[in-house]
């Protein structure tokens, strides 16, 4: 789709499963086949733990779903499901409102998103970055600028997209990940004047910027694996990073 232009002053550009939101990218397709959850969950870690590339888990998930969801199947999984971090949909509006463009930028499906957003579950967003993998046909609730996202070092490349289409400078970018599936995007980042944000911080991340150098300004919400629990999560306001986004915009 072709960018709408409006005059943003920074870009917010984040992950979305467990880091946004308490679910995980194929969670859509576990809820319609539970036979898979044990599958599906390796398939998950080994690629957010960078020992598969986000290529070879689409194969691999491929391999073992019976049908591709259709649109009842993933709209039955949001009315039963669907839910963000504290404060997470507040935050962006709040972004809309000070002229700061939010981008969810993951690996979770392009198909996911377009539900959510035809269901009205988020506030609407400019740009999204996700796996094509699964991906319905286009509808006027889609965001303006859909950009597909078939490995880890694409949300680089995307953001990177973003940032020129929308004519705002690198120092005013803020990256938002996880997992050790975002180390790529931090390391570009910082290769790039961003500001870095490990939110629920899986060990993985941490792993991976320490043995590539890459200093994370700022852990938001509980580090590691075993602190992370649902009510510990669910506790954290994302709104609290509405100061940090503030400074970044001026």
């Amino acid at each position: 789709m072709k960018t709408t232009q409006a005059n943003y002053k920074a870009i917010v550009s984040s992950d979305w499963n467990q880091c946004l939101a308490p679910c995980g990218p194929f969670d859509p397709i576990i809820f319609c086949y539970p036979h898979l959850s044990e599958d599906l969950s390796a398939i998950f870690k080994a690629y957010t733990g960078n020992k598969i590339s986000l290529g070879q888990a689409n194969r691999d998930v491929w391999s073992i779903l019976p049908a591709p969801l259709a649109i009842a199947q993933m709209d039955n999984y949001l009315d039963a499901c669907f839910r963000t971090y504290r404060g997470v949909p507040e935050l962006i509006s709040w972004c809309k409102k000070n002229k700061i463009l939010f981008m969810i930028n993951t690996t979770g499906m392009i198909g996911y998103f377009q539900r959510v957003f035809a269901k009205h579950l988020l506030p609407a967003v400019p740009v999204l970055s996700a796996n094509p993998m699964l991906r319905y046909p286009s509808a006027s609730t889609d965001p303006p600028d859909l950009y597909e996202l078939s490995e880890v070092e694409d949300k680089g490349r995307n953001t990177d997209r973003a940032l020129h289409a929308y004519s705002v400078s690198e120092k005013s970018l803020v990256i938002i990940g996880d997992s050790g599936g975002d180390g790529p995007h931090f390391q570009w980042g910082k290769q790039h004047q961003a500001y870095v944000i490990g939110s629920m911080a899986k060990q993985s991340l941490i792993d991976y910027c320490r043995r590539n150098g890459i200093e994370i300004d700022l852990l938001f919400g509980p580090i590691h694996d075993e602190e992370r629990g649902e009510a510990t999560e669910m506790a954290i306001d994302f709104m609290e990073l509405s100061s940090i986004l503030m400074d970044m915009s001026h």
